[in-house]
């Protein structure tokens, strides 16, 4: 069994949480990470650590990614919060060699990993940085749902939109809404994208962190509850971080 980690944004509250549940679990053999290690929390240095040394792999996100470019493709609020990594984690003259060694890290993620008939990418199978696919994409853009279908086979799985569910061959999404764990048999010869949710900022309304686990027959989603008013303070403690990163993590919005 493996268990998929995502989207964990500097958040280390969440993710040691996340990791203490996964230890209780004797199956679990592997944790992978899809990517969005850095970006909006306050702790980058200590959760690429924690990655680098319980992960059999990560793969880069799109808030990585933009530690070594513009990201002018993002909202005010995320773009501070990567200005604000990129001051902490960039490595100057003087710099220790484990501060180097965690921008190398991050430099040389790959954006994909195809393993055992499953794609890993943090966005989309179409562009496994950037695309957003929807948990309401099965409805009302069922065009670009074939799209994506068609740009994998078997299973692939996913973040970026911090929703955890599962779009089936009908394209439709079936969300955990509210759920402490939610369970999916994956049919043989079906297709599927499994989205595994958000460690370190969920938006579905749930401020619990969310991992996935995978047996080879069937994906399990798993919420944890995590001090996020640490979190929060520690985000409204750091200077180029907005309010609003703090306050979203009670609401799980």
């Amino acid at each position: 069994m493996i268990a998929l980690v995502s989207d964990l944004h500097s958040n280390r509250e969440a993710l040691e949480a996340v990791l203490g549940a996964i230890a209780e679990l004797a199956e679990v053999k592997e944790i992978v990470c899809l990517g969005d290690i850095v970006g909006y929390g306050p702790d980058p240095e200590v959760v690429v650590d924690l990655v680098r040394q319980r992960t059999s792999f990560a793969l880069m996100g799109n808030h990585d990614e933009a530690l070594f470019r513009e990201a002018t493709d993002f909202n005010p609020y995320a773009r501070r919060a990567i200005e604000v990594t990129r001051r902490k984690m960039r490595p100057g003259l003087l710099a220790s060699p484990e501060k180097r060694e965690r921008w190398r890290y991050l430099q040389s993620l790959p954006s994909s990993v195809r393993r055992d008939g499953l794609l890993f990418v943090h966005a989309s199978p179409r562009d496994p940085l950037r695309e957003y696919v929807l948990a309401t994409d099965g409805i009302h853009n069922p065009e670009k749902m074939e799209a994506v279908f068609a740009a994998f086979d078997g299973v692939c799985f996913i973040g970026h939109t911090h929703h955890p569910g599962i779009h089936g061959p009908d394209f439709r999404f079936q969300a955990m809404d509210g759920a402490d764990r939610m369970r999916v048999r994956l049919p043989t010869g079906e297709k599927r994208l499994v989205n595994v949710g958000s460690v370190g900022q969920p938006r579905d309304g749930d401020p619990r962190a969310c991992f996935a686990t995978f047996d080879g027959e069937s994906v399990a989603w798993h919420r944890v509850a995590y001090d996020f008013r640490t979190t929060m303070e520690k985000i409204r403690a750091t200077p180029g971080l907005d309010d609003i990163l703090a306050r979203r993590l009670a609401i799980g919005k």
